[in-house]
């Protein structure tokens, strides 16, 4: 157990750690940045708990008495929160963070979190003296939080589903898998902006950016979890001029299983299952491709996760051009 005085040393280099991953040169300090990250240190909090929705419930009816005010209840406009890739980034690294001071904490989960809550407390009375209110502020923590569980749980439920139903019921391979996943991934992204105005058409080795963002979800999400972070994940992928050759089939057989789990949570936006399935088939390259011995050889299915995802969006993109 831990000193008062420990705690606060705790809780001081956790405002100075987020402070300095916040800041941007000659900018001062990002404050989406740092709601993102205090909405990631929610999350790994939340998982401390038997029942992970119920704490963040509890969680947020705390953040609210501190507050003295509920979430702000309006329309927060469209661009209200960075885009989905930015999301799971900046909370993974707030999840990253709350774990490696949980370790030194040594005590109970509920002063942790409470400590959390005070120092997102703190962080929005001082931005509402530059005009920022508390309510918006604790409105878009609300939302980034959740959907970056939403996330985490898709990563878990889908490679759970795709393991009991397509592996063990249908006799799946691994390969098929992590093709699956990634395909998917692809495949709702280009359906998330029609084929249009993303940058959809490939330059040299180049990936359009959005798809890029997304492909680093997959990657990041698979490091996390034990695949060696090599450079080779683009070794061997299609000439632009060939002919998109996408998993269609996997796809189609994937699709219901998404689809029921995203109609389960809610997860209607597109952009956002593009993301959940690409953390899942992260999670899944480092359960096939992880370890001293994996089952699959990463310098298969890191090349094949990423043409995977590259091409089903490339599909995608070429039959809305030729609609245009």
């Amino acid at each position: 157990m831990q000193t008062h005085t420990a705690k606060a040393d705790v809780a001081i280099r956790i405002h100075t750690a987020i402070q300095a991953m916040a800041e941007e040169p000659e900018m001062g300090t990002d404050a989406m940045k740092v709601l993102m990250l205090y909405a990631g240190m929610l999350v790994e909090c939340a998982f401390l708990f038997d029942n992970c929705e119920e704490a963040l419930e509890g969680a947020f009816a705390r953040m609210a008495d501190l507050l003295e005010c509920e979430p702000y209840a309006g329309d927060l406009g469209g661009r209200a929160l960075p885009p989905s890739t930015i999301i799971d980034f900046d909370t993974e690294q707030g999840r990253s963070l709350a774990r490696e001071f949980f370790e030194e904490w040594l005590d109970c989960s509920y002063e942790f979190q409470d400590m959390v809550l005070y120092l997102i407390q703190q962080s929005f009375a001082r931005w509402e003296m530059f005009g920022m209110p508390r309510s918006e502020s604790f409105r878009i923590l609300v939302e980034a939080t959740y959907k970056s569980m939403a996330f985490e749980l898709a990563a878990q439920e889908l490679c759970d589903a795709l393991i009991e139903q397509k592996i063990g019921i249908m006799q799946w391979k691994l390969a098929d898998s992590v093709a699956a996943l990634a395909g998917c991934a692809g495949y709702k992204l280009a359906q998330s902006h029609e084929g249009r105005d993303q940058c959809c058409w490939f330059r040299g080795s180049d990936l359009p950016d959005l798809l890029d963002q997304t492909a680093y979800v997959m990657t990041q999400e698979a490091v996390r979890h034990g695949l060696c972070s090599t450079t080779d994940w683009r070794f061997g992928l299609p000439a632009n001029d060939t002919p998109a050759n996408p998993p269609t089939s996997l796809i189609r057989e994937m699709e219901p299983v998404c689809a029921g789990f995203f109609k389960a949570i809610e997860m209607f936006d597109l952009n956002d299952q593009a993301v959940a399935c690409a953390k899942a088939a992260g999670r899944m390259l480092a359960i096939t491709s992880g370890g001293k011995k994996p089952e699959l050889e990463p310098a298969i299915a890191k090349p094949l996760a990423m043409a995977a995802i590259t091409e089903s969006y490339k599909s995608v993109c070429v039959e809305y051009a030729f609609m245009a």
